[in-house]
């Protein structure tokens, strides 16, 4: 098992060259006011070595739910900050967890997202869509922090089930 800090320093490497996406490339949505409230609050926050793990747990907002809301590359940019936080247990509210879960395992895997605006588009075509932009490296790095979770037992069941048909498959040098 590797330490928190070999951990973390695999991420930092992993995700060394990805680059921010842009101020118009936040939000994944249009619906509702929490995407606009995400990108309004992480607008020109283009070092995520920078943010405070405190307003990560709470952007946007208080809602806690950037995660949810970030674009597929605001997301790829924005994950290790969240991912290191939570090594560190910076982190109260915000889950990394559910999102490197959702749509890998059998429970969310075939649910519809929206029917009347999606069609049959389930959750795990949108799970592979997300990770086919990650590189293997950062993808080994992800998984790396999941062992450590499941390690510490702080994941829940559905996570364990997506580590065995997503994560655990994925090996190489961190």
């Amino acid at each position: 098992m590797l330490s928190k800090a070999e951990i973390i320093a695999a991420i930092e490497t992993a995700f060394q060259s990805v680059k921010y996406p842009g101020d118009s490339c936040l939000r994944n949505s249009n619906e509702g006011t929490e995407p606009f409230l995400l990108e309004d609050e992480f607008k020109g926050k283009d070092n995520r070595a920078e943010l405070d793990p405190a307003f990560l747990d709470q952007a946007p907002d208080g809602f806690s739910s950037a995660l949810s809301f970030f674009s597929a590359e605001a997301f790829r940019f924005y994950l290790p900050a969240y991912l290191i936080a939570d090594l560190r247990g910076q982190l109260e509210s915000a889950d990394p967890t559910f999102h490197l879960g959702h749509g890998l395992y059998s429970a969310s895997a075939n649910t519809k997202i929206n029917p009347a605006r999606y069609g049959e588009r389930t959750w795990g075509d949108y799970a592979k869509h997300r990770w086919s932009m990650f590189t293997p490296q950062q993808l080994l790095a992800i998984r790396l922090y999941l062992d450590h979770k499941l390690e510490e037992d702080q994941v829940d069941y559905f996570v364990e089930e997506a580590m065995v048909t997503f994560w655990w498959p994925i090996t190489g040098d961190a």
